[in-house]
């Protein structure tokens, strides 16, 4: 039961209290003053949301709707409303009534109160929507007229597009997806239905593709297409409608990549089926290049967690970035190359409908080697100028997405003496240690002979490396690369060793294992941003960490021949895949962490 106390004498004619009704708060009480409110909150029952409200309150509804109706936050607050809905929230604002004598002077110690626990109330940006509490009459009739020369609903169709986007989202899907999301609001429909209906349409546009004909792969084109108007759509109905929630913001993000990755697949097959052509190496190298890439802008962005933004960007690189964002058509052009989720998927819609899979991996690829290579050197030269200390926060988070297992853990405790002695105040040194055994480890399974031994003493130098590299916390300025290499080194063993046994089966089956994984790290991030932390430990050692797969991969390539190496890579995968699986559903689905949408995108 949310209770809504209306503060002050009722004003006549005010419709102030059918629409707290409307917005779910079926419990309206009066109270004199604020004093008066603080003897009504006390005799509330313990539980539910609580707002208080200026009975002079004038404003729209969607202004209400923002302050009293999102999950995302313990409260908020806006002139003349005051809302909580966790417990935490509610003591602070019960504390903050018996010590003020004002509306604002109780938000104000409320926000506070909360700051070291759930977070400070969230003060929403209203834009064009007005709410206020006049003092007279004429206050009154300003602000009534100001109300209504605003088209609420069509402020409230711009609030739900995404501040941020990608040129191709901003101009060709977002004009109508707006209005698609208000469609689903009307009709009930939840943004986590929306999310499942994306999926299901990439699915079938991966079974188009499948087809290997021409009418196929046009209508995987345009099924693609589809699925990404519904992965829009279902963002701006969350933010329509204010349906936020910690397992729609895992399906959309899983999600996105799960529709990548089941299309590189279809594509892939359809190959196979149109004229024999394997592509199946060029699939996994894409999915390899985007996750990398991924993680280059999950990691450095994570490095600067617990850093202010001037105190993070105080390099010539972020200063020429502020002043090219001064010039509008610049700020269109670096969106649009980064090749963001939207930029990539027309590519990919197109170029299937009339090209071959072929053509759409070698043009994708290069695509998105030039995207990592530019915003891969912007991040290195922002942070060879870096001189604030690495918060705590970002440490552990570093560190958390080494995903580091027993082996190299071990090994990192007892070579922690002898690594005193390596110059770490070189900048980059555990980078180069990680890259040059993640190099050694990828080279010798490139350029040995297959099916010797080679790479498996190559992954024991990477163990040694990578144990190193992690045996003083990632603190300097270019220890963000750490995780990416990781990353590199891992997926690149699979596609070499994969693509060199020429076993059929083999390179799928390693399609697999790379999904998997990319699963489990990309779950690592969703976690860490959403500020509930990495996958429990016991989870990684029981998956391996990067080092202690890569040492199974070469074992199995080292003993197992024909069929032997495609099952083993396909028997890895599976075990991963629902280790992680089982751990991420569980998680998402029944963990308290507080609802969260992503407003920003996906890193480019």
């Amino acid at each position: 039961m949310r209770t809504a106390i209306l503060i002050g004498p009722p004003v006549p004619g005010s419709p102030l209290e059918s629409d707290l009704r409307s917005l779910g708060y079926d419990d309206v009480r009066t109270a004199a003053d604020v004093a008066d409110a603080a003897t009504v909150l006390a005799l509330l029952p313990g539980d539910g949301g609580v707002a208080l409200v200026d009975s002079r309150f004038v404003g729209h509804r969607h202004s209400l709707r923002l302050t009293l109706a999102d999950p995302r936050f313990p409260g908020a607050a806006v002139p003349g409303v005051v809302a909580v809905r966790t417990p935490a929230a509610r003591t602070a604002l019960s504390r903050a009534v018996m010590r003020s004598r004002t509306l604002d002077g109780v938000a104000e110690q409320t926000s506070a109160q909360l700051a070291d626990a759930d977070g400070p109330l969230a003060r929403p940006e209203l834009g064009v929507l007005v709410a206020a509490v006049p003092e007279d009459a004429l206050a009154r009739a300003k602000a009534t007229d100001a109300v209504a020369a605003v088209d609420e609903e069509k402020a409230r169709l711009r609030a739900a597009v995404k501040s941020r986007d990608g040129f191709f989202t901003t101009f060709f899907i977002s004009p109508y997806s707006r209005y698609l999301a208000r469609w689903c609001a009307n009709r009930g429909l939840t943004p986590n239905q929306v999310t499942t209906a994306s999926l299901a349409t990439a699915v079938l546009a991966a079974g188009c593709a499948a087809t290997g004909t021409r009418a196929g792969f046009v209508a995987a084109g345009a099924l693609l297409l589809l699925s990404f108007v519904l992965d829009c759509t279902d963002g701006q109905l969350a933010r329509y409608s204010l349906q936020y929630s910690t397992l729609g913001a895992w399906l959309d993000a899983t999600f996105d990549r799960a529709k990548e990755y089941a299309y590189f697949a279809g594509l892939a097959l359809g190959a196979a089926n149109a004229d024999g052509d394997d592509v199946w190496a060029l699939a996994l190298a894409a999915m390899v290049l985007q996750t990398c890439r991924h993680v280059v802008d999950f990691a450095f962005n994570e490095s600067l967690a617990g850093t202010t933004a001037a105190a993070a960007d105080t390099s010539p690189t972020a200063a020429l970035s502020e002043r090219l964002d001064r010039l509008g058509w610049t700020v269109w052009l670096r969106r649009m190359i980064v090749l963001p989720i939207g930029e990539r998927w027309a590519l990919i819609a197109v170029l299937t409908a009339v090209t071959t899979p072929r053509v759409v991996f070698v043009v994708l690829l290069v695509g998105m080697g030039l995207a990592a290579s530019y915003t891969t050197a912007g991040r290195v030269l922002r942070s060879l100028r870096r001189r604030v200390p690495r918060s705590e926060q970002a440490l552990k988070a570093l560190d958390e997405l080494t995903d580091t297992g027993p082996l190299a853990e071990a090994a990192a405790r007892s070579l922690r003496a002898p690594a005193r002695s390596l110059p770490w105040g070189v900048t980059g040194m555990a980078p180069a240690l990680a890259a040059a055994g993640g190099a050694l480890l990828v080279a010798l399974a490139l350029f040995t002979p297959y099916g010797t031994w080679w790479p498996l003493i190559g992954a024991v130098g990477y163990v040694l490396t990578s144990a190193l590299a992690v045996s003083r916390p990632l603190a300097g300025p270019l220890d963000w690369l750490v995780p990416p290499v990781f990353r590199a080194a891992e997926y690149g063993l699979v596609l070499v060793l994969a693509a060199r046994s020429e076993v059929n089966g083999a390179l799928p089956a390693a399609f697999g294992l790379v999904a998997a994984v990319a699963y489990h790290h990309y779950d690592t991030v969703y976690r860490i941003r959403g500020g509930t932390g990495a996958p429990p430990r016991r989870l990684v050692r029981a998956i391996g960490g990067h080092e202690g797969r890569a040492l199974a991969v070469t074992l199995a390539a080292a003993l197992l021949t024909g069929t032997g190496f495609t099952f083993a890579l396909a028997a890895i995968a599976v075990a991963v895949a629902l280790v992680v699986l089982t751990e991420s559903i569980r998680f998402w689905v029944s963990s308290g962490a507080p609802a969260v949408h992503d407003e920003t995108g996906e890193p480019a």
